[in-house]
């Protein structure tokens, strides 16, 4: 009889992860009726009114992160992403023999 609070213990582990489980499903299928339900009022109004629906789109443009990226760079101060022609900071120095 020692094991029977670990069995116990167990059981109400498990019967809370099946509860929080059922929650989470219902809100998924409450949410899912409400878009379900939002839509419908849509197709009747668009067919009392006559009027064609348009359809819900998401757009989207792929430039629109390098659009970001660059206004990022300019903002902290960078230019365009190349070699400067007319680098001072630099010191040439010539390769070991045998490296390329």
């Amino acid at each position: 009889m020692a094991g029977l609070p670990g069995i116990l213990a167990r059981f109400a582990l498990r019967l809370l992860f099946v509860a929080l489980a059922t929650v989470f499903v219902l809100s998924l299928l409450a949410a899912l009726g409400v878009v379900a339900l939002v839509w419908g009022l849509r197709v009747l109004w668009a067919r009392l009114t006559g009027r064609p629906m348009a359809p819900w789109v998401v757009r989207v443009d792929p430039r629109a992160g390098w659009r970001v990226a660059e206004r990022w760079t300019v903002r902290r101060g960078g230019g365009p992403l190349r070699p400067a022609p007319n680098a001072t900071d630099v010191e040439v120095r010539e390769l070991p023999p045998g490296q390329p």
